[in-house]
């Protein structure tokens, strides 16, 4: 192709290169993986309610995405388009208010890019949120964790992998997906304190400390795959049988699982619909019946708001009725030759005193 043809492409397409379109780009592909450290899912997230918003510019409103500029994306637009999603797209209030958020958040970007607009972006940055009922926390007692956790067949190597992974995400109450991302380098299980290291939302990390109980099926786990070997260090923890990391939509099949059998035995223990971030929950809800302080548990959980975690402080509307070694003990299967006492294991809440 001659280049002077080439030339002509390029300044075409460079002549309906929008300033909107310029901004939306480097937004989702520089801005928020790079400078604000969002997780791809965020992004991808962001990107899906952008999607949405361009559909409804072109399909409803009629208006070129050639021809959109900055000074059309008004106030006045983002509230025609939040009352289309409801309106005429049956969208719920929550479904809407992540719309809203991730267009909020564009909108604090341009207040420093576009700064002749400023005005403008912050009018869309007031939009408020439509009021929604919170959900309520799903979180099993501690009765229910040593009966789930009792399940896996610790004969078979996929049972002893199970035990450890299940007991690791209630224990660190980790997030599925910090779960995922764990390696051997992370695990600090052969001298105390025995400490993990997780990386949280926002590619954030947090060091989580370990009970001993926890830590000897870890061990295990980990020698049997030879997992302390210098070569291993990046391997992912838990692995599926062709070696691959396990995957969200595997640990909830196999939480599932081991939910239906224990349920099996007694269902009044399991609610209806459990997933992965339920033991994660379970955790939470023990720590603060156990009188855990707010903020302490913020840090555990990895919390950047003390408002996400007074979630917790609200469905405990009930007589705080364990002592903090009851969110410890007792939860892990017979494999465990004797059970030690929470004098004899201080590690946790030693780490709570030193972050408070």
């Amino acid at each position: 192709m001659p280049l002077f043809i080439q030339g002509h492409r390029k300044d075409t397409a460079m002549k309906t290169e929008t300033d909107f379109a310029r901004n939306l780009t480097k937004f989702l592909s520089e801005y928020l993986p790079h400078e604000r450290c969002f997780s791809p899912k965020t992004v991808t997230t962001y990107s899906d309610s952008f999607k949405i918003m361009i559909r409804y510019i072109r399909d409803i409103t009629k208006i070129s995405l050639s021809r959109f500029t900055l000074s059309m994306f008004t106030p006045e637009l983002v509230k025609d388009f939040l009352s289309w999603l409801v309106d005429s797209k049956g969208n719920s209030a929550s479904t809407r208010n992540n719309r809203l958020a991730a267009i909020s958040s564009f909108a604090q970007y341009l207040q420093y890019q576009e700064v002749g607009l400023i005005a403008q972006w912050q009018s869309i940055s007031a939009i408020k949120a439509l009021k929604t009922d919170r959900p309520s926390i799903s979180y099993i007692s501690v009765e229910a964790v040593r009966l789930l956790l009792e399940q896996p067949d610790l004969s078979t190597p996929k049972g002893r992998r199970d035990v450890a992974l299940l007991a690791l995400m209630y224990d660190s109450g980790a997030r599925v997906q910090e779960i995922i991302n764990l390696r051997p380098a992370d695990i600090r299980i052969t001298n105390r304190p025995y400490t993990i290291k997780l990386y949280g939302k926002g590619r954030k990390s947090r060091i989580v400390p370990l009970s001993e109980q926890q830590c000897s099926l870890l061990r295990e786990y980990m020698l049997e795959k030879r997992l302390f070997d210098e070569d291993k260090a990046d391997y992912p923890l838990f692995c599926n049988k062709w070696e691959k990391p396990l995957t969200r939509p595997g640990i909830t099949y196999l939480l599932q699982e081991y939910v239906r059998m224990a349920s099996a035995i007694d269902k009044t223990l399991f609610p209806a619909n459990i997933t992965p971030h339920c033991l994660r929950h379970s955790k939470a809800m023990h720590l603060l019946q156990a009188d855990v302080n707010i903020i302490q548990l913020r840090d555990f959980l990895g919390h950047v708001s003390i408002q996400t975690t007074d979630v917790y402080a609200r469905a405990e509307g009930k007589k705080k009725r364990e002592a903090l070694e009851k969110a410890y003990a007792d939860t892990n299967p017979e494999i465990l030759k004797s059970k030690r006492d929470w004098e004899e294991d201080p590690d946790l809440l030693e780490w709570l005193e030193r972050n408070k």
